[in-house]
Protein backbone atom coordinates (compact mmCIF):
# COMPACT_ATOMS: atom_id res chain seq x y z
CA UNK A 1 0.00 0.00 0.00
CA UNK A 2 1.08 3.50 -0.52
CA UNK A 3 2.57 5.53 2.29
CA UNK A 4 0.23 8.45 2.65
CA UNK A 5 -1.75 9.15 5.66
CA UNK A 6 -4.77 7.44 6.23
CA UNK A 7 -7.41 7.96 8.63
CA UNK A 8 -9.52 5.44 10.66
CA UNK A 9 -11.08 5.07 13.71
CA UNK A 10 -10.95 1.95 16.08
CA UNK A 11 -13.92 1.30 18.94
CA UNK A 12 -13.47 -1.92 20.75
CA UNK A 13 -16.70 -3.48 22.65
CA UNK A 14 -15.64 -5.81 25.16
CA UNK A 15 -18.68 -8.53 25.70
CA UNK A 16 -17.04 -10.12 28.80
CA UNK A 17 -18.34 -10.44 32.97
CA UNK A 18 -14.76 -10.67 34.05
CA UNK A 19 -14.09 -7.19 33.94
CA UNK A 20 -15.66 -3.79 33.93
CA UNK A 21 -15.26 -3.39 30.12
CA UNK A 22 -13.79 0.39 30.47
CA UNK A 23 -10.93 -1.76 31.74
CA UNK A 24 -10.69 -3.70 28.27
CA UNK A 25 -10.80 -0.46 26.65
CA UNK A 26 -8.39 1.41 28.76
CA UNK A 27 -5.34 -1.35 28.17
CA UNK A 28 -6.81 -1.47 24.07
CA UNK A 29 -5.61 2.22 24.50
CA UNK A 30 -2.41 2.36 25.91
CA UNK A 31 -1.40 -0.26 23.01
CA UNK A 32 -2.12 2.86 20.50
CA UNK A 33 -0.45 5.18 22.92
CA UNK A 34 2.35 3.42 22.95
CA UNK A 35 2.37 3.05 19.13
CA UNK A 36 4.08 6.36 18.11
CA UNK A 37 0.99 6.89 15.34
CA UNK A 38 -1.24 10.31 15.92
CA UNK A 39 -4.87 9.59 17.98
CA UNK A 40 -7.33 11.39 19.14
CA UNK A 41 -9.96 9.27 22.22
CA UNK A 42 -13.06 9.94 21.88
CA UNK A 43 -16.03 8.66 24.11
CA UNK A 44 -17.07 6.41 21.09
CA UNK A 45 -13.93 5.36 19.48
CA UNK A 46 -10.62 6.12 18.75
CA UNK A 47 -8.99 8.07 15.99
CA UNK A 48 -6.33 7.03 14.22
CA UNK A 49 -3.80 8.77 11.41
CA UNK A 50 -0.73 7.42 10.06
CA UNK A 51 0.13 5.31 6.81
CA UNK A 52 -1.85 1.86 6.24
CA UNK A 53 0.71 -0.25 7.14
CA UNK A 54 1.31 1.40 10.83
CA UNK A 55 -2.51 1.78 10.61
CA UNK A 56 -3.19 -1.69 10.45
CA UNK A 57 -0.29 -2.93 12.11
CA UNK A 58 -2.18 -0.82 15.84
CA UNK A 59 -5.51 -2.69 14.98
CA UNK A 60 -3.59 -6.05 14.82
CA UNK A 61 -1.67 -5.41 18.13
CA UNK A 62 -5.02 -4.22 19.70
CA UNK A 63 -7.30 -7.51 18.69
CA UNK A 64 -3.83 -9.72 19.48
CA UNK A 65 -3.43 -8.15 22.77
CA UNK A 66 -7.01 -8.81 23.87
CA UNK A 67 -6.57 -12.36 22.42
CA UNK A 68 -3.49 -12.70 24.71
CA UNK A 69 -5.03 -11.16 27.44
CA UNK A 70 -7.61 -13.65 27.21
CA UNK A 71 -10.47 -11.36 26.91
CA UNK A 72 -13.56 -13.68 26.22
CA UNK A 73 -15.58 -11.69 23.37
CA UNK A 74 -15.34 -8.69 21.72
CA UNK A 75 -16.22 -6.70 18.64
CA UNK A 76 -13.95 -4.17 17.21
CA UNK A 77 -15.96 -1.62 15.13
CA UNK A 78 -13.44 0.05 11.81
CA UNK A 79 -14.06 2.73 9.48
CA UNK A 80 -10.83 3.02 7.35
CA UNK A 81 -10.87 6.27 5.12
CA UNK A 82 -8.06 5.97 2.45
CA UNK A 83 -6.95 8.41 -0.58
CA UNK A 84 -4.93 6.81 -3.40
CA UNK A 85 -3.26 10.19 -4.16
CA UNK A 86 -2.96 12.13 -1.20
CA UNK A 87 -2.98 12.07 2.89
CA UNK A 88 -6.61 12.32 4.18
CA UNK A 89 -6.63 13.41 8.04
CA UNK A 90 -9.30 14.15 10.43
CA UNK A 91 -8.05 17.83 10.69
CA UNK A 92 -9.01 18.37 7.24
CA UNK A 93 -12.29 17.20 7.88
CA UNK A 94 -13.05 19.01 10.96
CA UNK A 95 -11.12 22.62 11.03
CA UNK A 96 -13.92 24.64 9.59
CA UNK A 97 -15.85 23.75 12.70
CA UNK A 98 -13.06 24.92 15.30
Amino acid sequence: MHQYIINASIQIVPIVLDKHPYEWVDEAIAIIQKAGIRYEVTPFATILEGTYDAVMKVIHEVNEFLYQKGCAEWITNLQIQIRSDRNVTGAEKTEKFS
